[in-house]
Formats: C-alpha cells, sequence, structure tokens
C-alpha cells in the first residue's frame, strides 16, 4: 500500500496527498472528495493496519479508522460538491471540482498528489492519477475512508430531512427501494435531476 509513496520518496517529494472521492453513483446528495497527507516514513499499525479501499470495509471499521486518520495525518481535508452543481457540470466535472477544493483545502500544500481513477485534476502541484488507487496506495484509501464518512454522515442528515426516502439505508445509490421511493413522492431537493431514474419521474411531475 505504500509502494506509490515509496517510489515518490525516491524522487524527492516528501509530502504527499492522496486524494479520493465517494458519491458519483447516487441518485441524490453531494459528490464528496478528501486529500490526506500521512507523515514521511509513516507506519500503517495498529488499527491503521487496516486502511484500505473504503468500499472493502464495514462501516463499523471506516468509522474506528475515520478519528484515528484525522489524528495521525500531517493535514487532512474534504471538498464537497452538491447536488444541484452536479447537475449543472455533470458529475466527473463534479467530482473533480470536489478534489480540488479537497486539495486546496489542506492547511499544508503538499509537493505530489496521488488521485484516485484515470483523471488529474486543475492543479499546479504535480499529480499522478492510479486507477484503483484506493487500493493501491495507503493515502488515497485513507483519502477513501474520509470521503465515504464525511457523505454517510452528510446522508445521515438528509435522511432526518427526507426520511421518505430512508437515505440513511442506502446513502442515495440507486437501490430498488429508494427507486420505489422516488416514484412514490417524486424527487426531492437534494435529488440529482439529470441522472437516469430521477429526470424520467421528475419529467412526469
Amino acid at each position: 500500500m505504500w509502494q506509490f509513496e515509496h517510489k515518490a520518496a525516491l524522487k524527492g517529494y516528501r509530502l504527499i496527498a492522496g486524494v479520493d472521492e465517494a458519491g458519483r453513483g447516487p441518485l441524490a446528495g453531494p459528490v464528496v472528495s478528501a486529500a490526506v497527507i500521512f507523515p514521511e516514513n509513516f507506519i500503517l499499525k495498529g488499527p491503521l493496519a487496516l486502511i484500505n479501499d473504503s468500499k472493502k470495509l464495514s462501516e463499523k471499521k471506516r468509522l474506528t479508522l475515520f478519528p484515528l486518520i484525522k489524528k495521525q495525518a500531517v493535514a487532512v481535508s474534504v471538498g464537497i460538491v452538491d447536488n444541484r452543481q452536479i447537475d449543472q457540470i455533470n458529475i466527473l466535472q463534479a467530482a473533480l471540482l470536489s478534489m480540488k477544493q479537497a486539495v486546496e483545502s489542506l492547511d499544508t500544500v503538499p509537493d505530489l498528489l496521488l488521485i484516485d481513477g484515470k483523471f488529474t485534476i486543475d492543479s499546479a502541484i504535480d499529480q499522478h492519477a492510479i486507477i484503483k488507487g484506493d487500493s493501491k496506495s495507503a493515502s488515497i484509501a485513507a483519502a477513501s475512508i474520509i470521503a465515504k464518512v464525511t457523505r454517510d454522515e452528510i446522508m445521515a442528515d438528509l435522511h432526518r430531512q427526507y426520511p421518505v426516502y430512508n437515505f440513511i439505508q442506502h446513502k442515495g445509490y440507486p437501490t430498488r427501494a429508494h427507486k420505489q421511493a422516488i416514484l412514490d413522492h417524486g424527487p426531492c431537493p437534494v435529488h440529482r435531476s439529470s441522472f437516469k431514474g430521477v429526470k424520467e419521474v421528475a419529467g412526469g411531475k
């Protein structure tokens, strides 16, 4: 999980930020990205040894790791782009924008970005896009956990505002129950009106 960080260190990079997003697929809510910088030569031990792609971890493990990552990292930040802007610029551009926001919100400026996926972001900082990076880089995996937990908390808040959609259960993803709730009640203000499964219903309401 440190292969990319070690290679970067050999090239002279010292402050390496892992960057990842959560929430590209849901029909509702924001896309959330996070950036995490670990100290040089940091070793994942104890509970932190569990750090991996957030999708491979249980909610309990993510919630355990979340405060530990924030405590041990040099810097942690998030970027959030809401459903309205997603509809305006499309989900890919919104995800990249949230990553840019996360990087620009770091209180320590990194000299290299390791970004999950195949796209880089609009930044003057050196960067390297890594496909499935959340399974290959500890820094990216840590960012994926921060982003996922942060987004889940947002969806829990939205559940309290719009309980008929049961966001607490599916976090806005297109489950059968969620799509049925949209059919039954119509979209709410946090649904992504440009997404299939929402726009068809919105057009008929």
